[in-house]
């Protein structure tokens, strides 16, 4: 049987802050909820801190990463997950409380929910952008996000039916959250951008993804490729 909510995290090397994530999701679980992370080869002592929670902690599942880089990393957690809703958990950011609660109100009637964050330097009291949606502009719609990416898989939770969507996630499109937010907005239109912050967004110098921009050959390359992925998504249903 499922359960209600599966958070799935993806992690590597994360030995800095993965405990103080951890512990900020735990307490907006419940009893029947599940927090699975998928290590991705760690060398540090990720695995060994992971390890410390499972031993407390019946909640929390190790799944073995595919060695592949970070959207595979979720894919393999989100595979590995059984939770009617699933939330996208970094390893290095701190939730707020009551998060889950909240979002899940808005799941009731929406397949994909994205909330605001907080964005901060290593210290979250050390704040960079107050409001990532301000910052970004942040909203739906597919030539929107196709042109500017504004969703932010951190800060996502969506219905297991849009995951079945989701899912394989191509290996040559730049980042999972892109993909994500506009297969919504291409299936189901009802993507909900909760203006309230309900979490601190870490930046730091190990950070996967980045708010820099890549040279425009790039950019326009990486479009083309995930037209042309969205397409064939399309078109298969």
């Amino acid at each position: 049987m499922n359960c209600r909510v599966s958070v799935v995290m993806a992690s590597y090397n994360g030995e800095k802050y993965i405990s103080e994530q951890i512990d900020s999701i735990l307490t907006n679980l419940d009893e029947n909820d599940e927090l699975v992370i998928s290590d991705d080869g760690s060398t540090d002592e990720t695995l060994h801190i992971i390890d410390s929670y499972i031993q407390k902690d019946s909640r929390i599942k190790l799944v073995k990463g595919p060695g592949k880089g970070v959207k595979a990393n979720f894919a393999n957690a989100m595979k590995n997950s059984s939770g009617n809703y699933i939330f996208l958990s970094d390893q290095d950011d701190v939730w707020f409380k009551n998060k889950i609660n909240q979002v899940l109100l808005l799941l009731a009637n929406h397949d994909l929910v994205v909330h605001d964050c907080v964005v901060t330097k290593t210290s979250i009291s050390d704040v960079i952008i107050p409001s990532f949606f301000v910052y970004r502009k942040s909203g739906a719609g597919v030539l929107k996000n196709i042109w500017k990416n504004t969703y932010i898989g951190c800060c996502m939770a969506f219905s297991r039916r849009l995951m079945k969507r989701i899912l394989p996630i191509p290996d040559d499109i730049e980042m999972h959250d892109q993909w994500i937010g506009i297969l919504n907005d291409i299936f189901y239109k009802n993507t909900y951008f909760l203006k309230k912050q309900l979490i601190y967004y870490r930046r730091h110098d190990t950070n996967v993804s980045s708010f820099n921009h890549f040279p425009l050959n790039q950019m326009l390359h990486n479009r083309v490729v995930l037209i042309k992925e969205l397409v064939k998504a399309r078109n298969s249903q």
